[in-house]
């Protein structure tokens, strides 16, 4: 009888797809899992995702229908490079052991068919090898590990990702590996000593397409968006856009600073004095959970260039200026770089001496007559979410838009 109970359960289950996201900086990894959830449960409204993740903003976000979250103890990097505990006063060690204890109740519990890792394949200093140990144990779970499109130049990132385990671990856990982006644009995995049988099971998705979310309002003036991402990092790129206002006093459309959550207080309030002197010529907020609307709704764009605003500008088709970071990772670079290649993009560059608000002035002059990225032809460029979807779909034999086997 209870046999029976047991197996009538198991038959009336709703597929279930677990993301980790380990976020302890910025917004990338999470608003990348968000988007891939709401990808698959669209597919098959029957599927539940949840999303392990560690970023102290995660409840600011609208989710989609089926997707829920479970935020993670937060930790945070100190200025030399460590990590400590965000806000309960524990030594890392004793948060990373937190964190993967319930890391290890959440895949138990909620029992997933698929589970999907982003960037680490080992977790934040190791917090998935127990939950990845027993799921290979006890043979459960499609394992996939996600990577954005650039991870970092290959020999610094093949140096740390030896000093992780990251490549054993990969091997030895990992159904399969999904880069979000491109070959032909980028090969993240290129300087990794990867097996001829794990790069096999490699496949490129193409970038992930983002729409506008419901609800959001959009100024009804023209205006150019700068974004700096999370913020935590941006410092620079706003002091340039600010600067060029402040240079040239012909500069337009008005500019619509989005700081990001992760700016300081004190180098946000010195912006915000600089803000109140240019008047109606740019306006600043804190933070915003529909950026996709904003970005939709602006003549063009001023970034960094991370992975999910790269995504928003090809999905919008929006002229981009970028001024990518170069520390600590030369991520950004090699994405706008190579974007610049192709035509996609406009980029500062710091080697060239153009980070200065005169250059800065004069790209976001020439936004008006910027070729838009469309205007470059790539095959497959905005497939991701298509790609991963119907993969996820066919690993849980569901059919799209039916939710049924």
């Amino acid at each position: 009888m209870v046999e029976a109970v047991q197996q009538a359960k198991q038959q009336a289950r709703s597929p279930r797809v677990l993301f980790y996201s380990h976020d302890t900086f910025g917004l990338g990894h999470l608003r990348r899992s968000r988007a891939l959830a709401g990808a698959v449960t669209r597919a098959a409204p029957n599927v539940s995702a949840l999303i392990l993740t560690g970023s102290p903003v995660a409840g600011r976000f609208p989710f989609p229908d089926n997707v829920d979250h479970i935020r993670l103890p937060g930790v945070t990097k100190t200025p030399d490079g460590n990590y400590e505990s965000e806000r309960l006063g524990l030594h890392i060690d004793e948060v990373t052991e937190l964190r993967a204890g319930l890391i290890d109740a959440t895949v138990k519990h909620f029992d997933p068919d698929i589970v999907i890792v982003d960037k680490e394949p080992t977790g934040f200093r190791g917090e998935m090898i127990p939950a990845l140990t027993w799921l290979r144990q006890k043979r459960k779970a499609h394992i996939v590990l996600g990577l954005r499109d650039v991870l970092d130049d290959p020999e610094t990132l093949a140096v740390e990702w030896e000093r992780k385990g990251a490549i054993e671990a990969s091997e030895q856990y990992y159904d399969e590996c999904w880069v979000y982006g491109l070959r032909s644009i980028h090969d993240p995995t290129a300087g990794l000593d990867f097996s001829a049988a794990f790069r096999a099971k490699t496949r490129f998705t193409g970038y992930l397409r983002r729409e506008e979310l419901p609800d959001g309002e959009v100024p009804s003036d023209p205006y150019i968006l700068v974004t700096p991402g999370g913020g935590g990092d941006g410092a620079g790129m706003v002091d340039l856009v600010l600067s060029a206002y402040e240079t040239d006093p012909t500069l337009s459309p008005r500019a619509l600073l989005v700081y990001g959550p992760f700016l300081s207080g004190e180098v946000r309030a010195q912006f915000e004095t600089r803000v109140t002197k240019l008047g109606d010529r740019v306006h600043a907020v804190g933070f915003d959970s529909r950026m996709e609307n904003l970005m939709n709704g602006a003549k063009g764009i001023v970034s960094m260039g991370g992975y999910n605003t790269f995504c928003e500008v090809l999905s919008f088709d929006k002229p981009v200026v970028i001024v990518p970071r170069t520390r600590p990772r030369l991520e950004q670079f090699i994405r706008a770089s190579r974007a610049q290649e192709l035509g996609l993009v406009r980029m500062l560059d710091e080697t060239r001496g153009e980070l200065t608000p005169e250059a800065m002035a004069k790209a976001i002059h020439g936004l008006a007559t910027q070729p838009s990225p469309s205007s470059a032809f790539c095959p497959g460029l905005l497939d991701g979410l298509d790609v991963v979807s119907d993969r996820a779909l066919d690993i849980l034999g569901l059919t799209r838009s039916q939710g049924v086997a």
